[in-house]
């Protein structure tokens, strides 16, 4: 028997693609440019936006017969046990490979922000969770071991990193992200990517680009971002997990820029995605993004002319389901008006990342698991680990935490029993269990009361609710006013509640007006503060809120964001001692619930001065987390030169743990551009080292700064090196500077290509 040369694994992929393209019918190519959703609900309430309406019925036994694309969300539709879902998807791919006359599988996409959504799969912290923690080591070691469960039951793709840089905190996707500045987010998304990828797992940047500066921080409202905000501040995270993380495939945005969708914009999709970037990957359509080109942003007034905009600016593959590069795109190719040219081009990319995974080998076949655990006690030691880091001491002014091991606690607030407070909105349980109530949660997360009382066993510990997270109901606060009075301390346990479009306070769809606590929790505190009782705050939120109302008034200020199953465990740990916070904000907290959006990306004007009466500075600024140990920076050296515009520069110092403990620092380096060709940030991250130290222990860390860091785009567009003053600030966040060195860059305007540098590294030795 021959075997055809597309299934030959000693020939080159693209030869083997080239083959079988020019086997297939039209039908069998588009097949591979759609997936199909079995589990889709389209009779009413769904998980995603305008589910019911944006999908169809379809014969399944007939389709498959023409091949398959991609199978959604196999494990994140329902509450399905792992090892039956595994085995289920493998006799879904049996059953699509024996219908087709190539025999080949789908691609099983799932979604895995903060984890394997599904059903008993460890819940991790969400991303904002993992810019706090300030450690993209880490963050590499838990996407590996989410990129593991997911092939170990038969998963191919896997849709994250969201790569969206914060520029209002009232976007109800804050928590999706990893913070306000790009190099954080590029850094720890890239991290992310090598995790996911190293586990054979395609990672799927989103959201391809600009979501997160929709006008009034509204879902899907107009972005209104300029080119030099674009280019310097929404792109660097997508161009460093390309180019570090090896993501290959890339999923466009929902929103539009300057009246163009990002789903119909072959500028951004292929010039600069592929031509410039030379990304060779696939990129795949947000869920029912390809319709919204018809029925939301109406630039198609059909159908066919919806997939031909989506299929011309470069998106590859439609998903969820299948209603815009089936049927309707095949009339429209062979009515003359849709060249199958690009059909070709699409089908190409989606096979050579098939054939990459090996779903076009003969010897192919599906994983079929005996038994599945995508809870172990491995996986929980990395979620307590991410968790116990990502904790941010915000405020300790007079020492009261830790709490004493025998002291008298009220711990009030509608978070303090509520298992859910710890988990984001892309999480089983809150993404889909509240679908199912008859379910179990099917993973253990105990409550910060359930922690702190196995963490502080000697302590008389009492509960009150108060109030709800949302609701105007304040006859609780009655009772937690009294549970308070009798204590020695209140933990006030506040925040959000994730939820999609509306359904809770935060997540996907659930913007807010302001910064201010949700529902009546504002009213609950102000009135336990007024009872004089110490009043710890812990606030378990998917967005930064504004806290000036209370600043000076409170014991101590403790923010997690969202710090996935082992947060109880993590936050009551950093209550009683047993760990040293060290989390670092990866987003300002706001003095005020008005005079927003900002961050900390700020030009002069942007920042307090006498040309307005607001003042917009931050209550606590980017960066900024205290410990419980002390930290002493020395010998600060750097070479005293001048520098040319393709120059490098080393800056060293040495950071000491002076305290009787051991602890965590994290030093963070700005860049700070006195004059410029056009306006730039006051300050912004270039550069970072966490360093964990023994009592007494000390570290000497080493900046490498290249010229290529201090580059922006100029008024013509171009990315430069300016010849000039430069600053270079090392601080314990965006505006506590405790050195700088000054440069001066001599030499011509040097311009950037993609081949810059965008990473400061750093080295560590022990001394």
């Amino acid at each position: 028997m021959t075997t055809a040369p597309w299934r030959d694994p000693a020939l080159p992929a693209v030869a083997r693609v080239d083959d079988l393209l020019s086997r297939m019918t039209l039908e069998e190519k588009t097949a591979q440019l759609y997936g199909v959703w079995v589990g889709a609900d389209t009779g009413g309430d769904g998980v995603a936006p305008h589910q019911h309406d944006m999908t169809t019925d379809y014969d399944w036994d007939e389709l498959i017969t023409r091949g398959l694309g991609q199978l959604t969300r196999s494990f994140g539709t329902a509450p399905v046990d792992p090892a039956l879902g595994a085995r289920a998807l493998a006799s879904a791919q049996r059953r699509i490979a024996a219908a087709g006359r190539f025999g080949i599988p789908a691609v099983a996409h799932e979604e895995c922000l903060a984890g394997f959504t599904a059903w008993r799969a460890t819940a991790y912290p969400v991303p904002l969770a993992w810019g706090a923690a300030f450690d993209p080591p880490l963050v590499e070691e838990m996407a590996r071991r989410i990129g593991q469960d997911l092939r170990s039951v038969g998963v191919h793709q896997g849709l994250a990193p969201v790569l969206d840089v914060v520029r209002d905190p009232r976007w109800g996707r804050v928590e999706e992200t990893i913070g306000e500045d790009p190099y954080l987010v590029g850094t720890v998304g890239a991290a992310y990517v090598r995790g996911l990828e190293s586990a054979g797992i395609v990672a799927t940047l989103k959201h391809f680009a600009g979501y997160a500066s929709s006008v009034g921080a509204r879902n899907l409202a107009p972005v209104r971002a300029g080119t030099r905000e674009f280019a310097d501040v929404t792109l660097p995270p997508f161009e460093m997990a390309l180019r570090e993380g090896g993501a290959r495939s890339v999923m466009a945005a929902y929103t539009e820029r300057d009246g163009v969708p990002a789903s119909a914009d072959p500028e951004l999709l292929t010039q600069l995605l592929r031509e410039d970037w030379g990304f060779t990957g696939t990129v795949v359509a947000d869920y029912f993004g390809i319709g919204f080109l018809q029925t939301l942003h109406r630039v198609a007034g059909t159908p066919a002319r919806a997939a031909h905009l989506a299929l011309e600016a470069g998106i590859d593959v439609e998903l969820p389901t299948v209603k815009y590069y089936g049927d309707v795109l095949n009339a429209a190719v062979r009515a003359g008006e849709v060249p199958e040219a690009l059909i070709d081009r699409a089908a190409r990319r989606v096979l050579l990342q098939k054939c990459e995974l090996g779903l076009l080998d003969e010897d192919w076949q599906p994983v079929t698991p005996e038994t599945v655990d995508l809870d172990s006690a491995a996986n929980r030691a990395v979620a307590r680990r991410l968790a116990e880091e990502s904790v941010v001491l915000l405020d300790n002014p007079d020492g009261l935490l830790p709490l004493s091991p025998d002291t008298r606690i009220a711990v009030v607030g509608p978070r303090a029993a509520d298992a859910l407070a710890m988990l984001g909105c892309y999480s089983f349980p809150s993404h889909v269990l509240t679908h199912h109530p008859e379910a179990e949660l099917g993973i253990e997360i105990p409550t910060l009361l359930e922690s702190l009382r196995a963490e502080l066993p000697d302590a008389k510990v009492t509960f009150a609710e108060g109030c709800p997270v949302s609701d105007p109901d304040v006859t609780g606060i009655e009772e937690a006013v009294a549970r308070a009075a009798e204590a020695d301390v209140c933990v006030a346990v506040l925040g959000d509640r994730a939820g999609l479009f509306g359904r809770g306070t935060s997540g996907e769809g659930c913007d807010v007006a302001d910064l201010r606590l949700p529902g009546v929790q504002g009213a609950l505190l102000d009135a336990l503060v007024a009872t004089g009782v110490p009043v710890v705050l812990v606030l378990l939120t998917g967005r930064p809120y504004a806290l000036g109302r209370w600043h000076g008034r409170l014991g101590a200020v403790v923010q997690a964001f969202f710090p996935g199953e082992e947060g109880g465990p993590a936050v009551a740990g950093v209550l009683s001692g047993r760990v040293n916070p060290s989390g670092r904000l990866p987003v300002s907290v706001p003095q005020v619930t008005g005079g927003q959006p900002w961050t900390y990306l700020q030009p002069p004007l942007g920042l307090a001065g006498e040309v307005s009466n607001l003042d917009p500075t931050p209550l606590y600024p980017f960066g900024h987390g205290r410990s419980y140990t002390t930290f002493t920076w020395e010998d600060v050296d750097g070479p005293e030169t001048g520098l040319g515009t393709d120059g490098s520069y080393d800056l060293s110092l040495t950071v000491r743990n002076t305290g009787d403990r051991a602890g965590a620092e994290v030093v963070q380096l700005y860049l700070h551009d006195p004059v410029a060709d056009v306006t730039r940030p006051d300050v912004r991250l270039i550069g970072y080292q966490r360093l964990e130290l023994p009592a007494g222990g000390s570290a000497r860390v080493t900046f490498h700064f290249h010229t290529d860091l201090s580059a922006f785009t100029d008024r013509g567009g171009r990315r430069v090196v300016e010849p000039g003053d430069l600053e270079l600030r090392l601080g314990t966040s965006s505006a506590d500077v405790r050195h700088t060195a000054r440069l001066g860059l001599t030499g011509p305007v040097r311009v950037l290509g993609p081949d810059r540098r965008m990473r400061c590294e750093t080295s560590v030795a022990a001394e």
